[in-house]
């Protein structure tokens, strides 16, 4: 289908507020494949640790597309290399002291990929079989394109939003924004003046329910602790008798960790998601065993399985410099995400499994967030995709990871998951972040123009 017939079609059944003439829908589309391919083309790996090319490349290609349009946003770095993008288009002044400035964000940088695992090169923006590959193809290079098209075409078109708009291109956000959007909120906080929502990535995707496809709308997301354990004992030669072994100690409390069997709590997010799929589905949602509704999610059920409990994953261990060597001490690297309003039992619980001897020491940490489904942003988005998707249903969902809402909510920002994305039935999106072979279908980047540019303009 040829995203002309598909623009023409959406435009000639629905017209009211927030529709566009259907050419400047169409020029939008048309780029956004381009945007999202220079993107990915443009290394931006994060491991986590200052090593990686940094984002200022792409936060530079960013700015430039910016300026071309005749904006004029700002470029800021926190750190050498670690590029961001600001910019605000003044929308009406009414909309804005009614509610406050709307907040658009992604972030730029992406998780490392090997080469050898994928089946393509992962930064050469390849198309094939009508989908775009390559790393950030979908976390989140597709949502930044999409932005830049219905930005640029704001600024070409002249339209006005009905509020404030900020949109940001971030750093770090896959090392949980320190250097990005957490270093912007404490250094910068200007540039969010008056901004009272935020919408970016991980909501607004489709999945199929049943032979009825359904957009799952990110409203909360786990909170992130992020731990290390150092065991300690007695050094010695290894021909010693281990009576005090700080690897054996470690071991011992990494098995507890990896092991423990979280207990099963439905925040109000999940418990909604989860009775909305039943009345799509027809399968009850037992709460004491929902394992048969989470199968109607198909490969979506790793994704919402994770957010039915506290988890905790050892990912790392480290001990010893030399064979012959007991070390005194020994460490590990725990990944733990917890329930809104579940950090403090998390972190006792992670502590009485350690044990004596082993230290449990944070990291980096970011807040839970859950906030309302019942709003008028909201209804914005539901509007703009039933619009684009009429018949298809809107349910509120729980991230399992995070995004830089989490640091902009200490700002007093609520945030939202909506990157619309109409998928094909059975695709394996959620195996696409941070997977080998990342890939978005074309169609679904020109949909979430359509999406985006309608609720921009009735925001």
């Amino acid at each position: 289908m040829s995203a002309h017939g598909t623009a023409g079609r959406a435009a000639d059944g629905q017209q009211g507020a927030g529709d566009l003439a259907p050419r400047a829908r169409e020029v939008a589309q048309d780029e956004v494949v381009d945007l999202a391919r220079d993107l990915i083309r443009i290394d931006t790996s994060n491991p986590g640790d200052g090593s990686g090319p940094g984002e200022r490349a792409a936060a530079e290609h960013v700015a430039a597309l910016l300026h071309e349009v005749g904006l004029q946003p700002e470029y800021v770095e926190g750190f050498p290399g670690r590029g961001n993008v600001v910019l605000r288009i003044p929308g009406d002044e009414r909309g804005t002291a009614e509610r406050g400035a709307l907040l658009l964000h992604g972030h730029l940088d992406v998780v490392p990929a090997r080469a050898a695992d994928w089946s393509v090169d992962p930064f050469a923006g390849e198309i094939a079989d009508d989908c775009l590959w390559g790393r950030g193809a979908v976390d989140m290079k597709d949502m930044d394109a999409m932005l830049l098209a219905v930005v640029r075409d704001l600024a070409r078109t002249g339209q006005k939003p009905p509020r404030d708009l900020v949109v940001a291109f971030l750093a770090d956000e896959e090392a949980a924004g320190v250097q990005g959007a957490e270093w912007l909120v404490h250094h910068r906080p200007d540039l969010f003046e008056g901004v009272t929502e935020a919408v970016s990535e991980v909501g607004g995707f489709s999945v199929d329910l049943d032979g009825r496809r359904a957009y799952l709308l990110q409203t909360a997301e786990k909170g992130l602790a992020w731990l290390r354990l150092v065991a300690h004992g007695r050094a010695g030669h290894g021909s010693q008798v281990g009576t005090d072994n700080a690897v054996t100690r470690l071991c011992a409390a990494v098995a507890r960790i990896g092991e423990h069997e979280w207990p099963v709590e439905y925040t109000a997010t999940v418990r909604q998601f989860l009775q909305g799929v039943s009345e799509i589905t027809g399968v009850a949602f037992d709460e004491r065993d929902p394992s048969a509704l989470l199968a109607t999610l198909g490969t979506t059920a790793r994704w919402v399985g994770a957010t039915l409990q506290n988890t905790a994953n050892p990912t790392v261990l480290e001990a010893g410099y030399k064979h012959n060597v007991i070390p005194g001490t020994a460490s590990a690297l725990v990944d733990c995400r917890y329930l809104p309003g579940r950090q403090e039992e998390l972190l006792a619980t992670i502590r009485e499994l350690a044990g004596e001897r082993v230290d449990v020491e944070t990291v980096n940490e970011s807040v839970a967030l859950e906030t309302d489904f019942a709003v008028p942003l909201v209804d914005r988005m539901r509007d703009a995709l039933e619009a684009e998707d009429p018949g298809a249903a809107v349910l509120p969902y729980c991230l399992a990871g995070g995004t830089d809402n989490k640091s902009f909510s200490h700002l007093g920002v609520r945030g939202y998951g909506f990157a619309p994305l109409r998928l094909p039935a059975g695709m394996d999106f959620a195996g696409m972040f941070h997977g080998v072979d990342e890939r978005v279908p074309l169609d679904a980047l020109r949909f979430g123009v359509r999406v985006l540019q309608r609720f921009v303009a009735t925001c």
